[in-house]
C-alpha cells in the first residue's frame, strides 16, 4: 500500500489517514508532498492524485485507490477486522461511529480561525462566537464518551481506536492556540500527544522546514 499524505505540520486530514493506516497495523509506504508549494500545482494533475482531483490523503492498495480520511479508515477496516477500529459493545460502537461523523462534516469556525500548526503555540485573545460553541460542543463529547464508555483505558472510548483517530487534530489545535480545557480533557489531550504514532508524527513535523505563510498569522 502507498499512502500520500501533505505537510505534517499543517494537513490535519493527512494525520487522520496516517493513524488509520498506522492502525490497521499493514505495512504501507508512506509519501509526504509539500501542500501548496512551488511544485503543488504541477503534482496535483499528477496519476496518483488524479481520483482525489489532488486532495490528501490518498491510499493506493494496488489497483484499488481510496481517498478522504474516513473513507480510508473504513477501507481498512473492512481489510484487517471492524473491532480494531471501533468498540466492541454496540452502544459505544453507535456514539464513536456518531462523534466521528460529526467531526468529519462540521466544526467549520474552529478549523477557520485555528489552523492546525504542530509547531507552534500562539494563544488565542479572540475566538468568535461560533467557534467558542464548536470547542464546548467537542468537550462536552469527549467528556460524555468519557463517562460513559472510557473506563478500559485513556482514550474517549478507553482504547485507541476510530474516533481518538478523527479528533486528534483538535488536541493538536487545543493545544496550538492555548484553549483551556477541563481536567479530564487534558488527561485525554495528553495521552494522545504522548502516543508512540503522534509522538513520531510531532517529531516530523517540527523537523519539515515548509513553511505554509497562510498558516501560520492566525
Amino acid at each position: 500500500m502507498k499512502l500520500i499524505i501533505g505537510n505534517k505540520n499543517y494537513s490535519s486530514w493527512s494525520l487522520r489517514g496516517w493513524l488509520a493506516a498506522k492502525q490497521s497495523g499493514l505495512h504501507f509506504e508512506e509519501i509526504t508532498v509539500p501542500l501548496m508549494g512551488e511544485h503543488w500545482e504541477t503534482q496535483k494533475q499528477g496519476e496518483e492524485f488524479q481520483p482525489s482531483s489532488g486532495k490528501v490523503p490518498i491510499l493506493w492498495d494496488g489497483d484499488n485507490v481510496i481517498w478522504d480520511s474516513l473513507a480510508i479508515m473504513e477501507y481498512l477496516a473492512d481489510k484487517v477486522g471492524r473491532d480494531r477500529y471501533w468498540p466492541k459493545d454496540e452502544a459505544a460502537r453507535g456514539m464513536a461511529r456518531a462523534m466521528v461523523a460529526e467531526m468529519h462534516s462540521s466544526y467549520g469556525e474552529l478549523r477557520s480561525e485555528m489552523p492546525m500548526n504542530v509547531r507552534s503555540r500562539v494563544p488565542l485573545e479572540n475566538l468568535s462566537e461560533k467557534a467558542q460553541s464548536e470547542v464546548v460542543r467537542i468537550l462536552q463529547l469527549w467528556a460524555e464518551a468519557r463517562a460513559r464508555h472510557g473506563s478500559s483505558g485513556p482514550f474517549l472510548f478507553g482504547t485507541f481506536g476510530a474516533a481518538d483517530i478523527f479528533y486528534a487534530p483538535i488536541v493538536s489545535r487545543f493545544i496550538t492556540y492555548g484553549i483551556g480545557v477541563p481536567g479530564f480533557a487534558q488527561s485525554y489531550m495528553q495521552a494522545i500527544w504522548e502516543h508512540d504514532w503522534m509522538a513520531q508524527w510531532i517529531a516530523a513535523a517540527e523537523d519539515e522546514e515548509w513553511v505554509i505563510e497562510q498558516f501560520e498569522t492566525a
